[in-house]
């Protein structure tokens, strides 16, 4: 089993690979799986482009940007806590949990994106002129 880590996150690929069938039959399996791969990067492609358009820099910065305010207010919050010299009380360790789910969100997504545009799912590159 093979793993794959993007940045926090350890993936596994499960896929099955056989190893006791015949030359002829291994090249037909990896034909239909190739298939089946080419199927699901059609379907993301027409979704992707559907759903957000064209991407460029500018969407990415200001993605960069929130996903930088929410991890800085997760950490000035953390801080705060910190220096209060006293156990956070449940709002506070709540109140925490949330931004930092909402930091672990937005960086998520920026992964995502990211993937998108690597793997020709979605276009990138300049603005379109109006």
């Amino acid at each position: 089993m093979s793993s794959t880590v993007t940045s926090s996150t350890r993936r596994f690929s499960d896929h099955f690979e056989p190893q006791d069938i015949d030359p002829q039959e291994q090249r037909r399996l990896r034909g239909h799986l190739e298939q089946i791969d080419y199927t699901a990067f059609l379907s993301n492609r027409e979704i992707m482009a559907q759903t957000l358009g064209r991407l460029d820099a500018g969407h990415f910065q200001k993605l960069a940007v929130t996903t930088a305010q929410a991890r800085a207010k997760w950490a000035a919050v953390a801080l705060a806590i910190g220096q209060s010299g006293r156990a956070p009380d449940a709002a506070e360790v709540e109140k925490l949990a949330a931004l930092r789910l909402a930091y672990d969100e937005l960086s998520a997504a920026y992964e995502a994106l990211r993937r998108m545009v690597e793997r020709g799912y979605v276009a990138y590159g300049p603005a379109a002129s109006s």
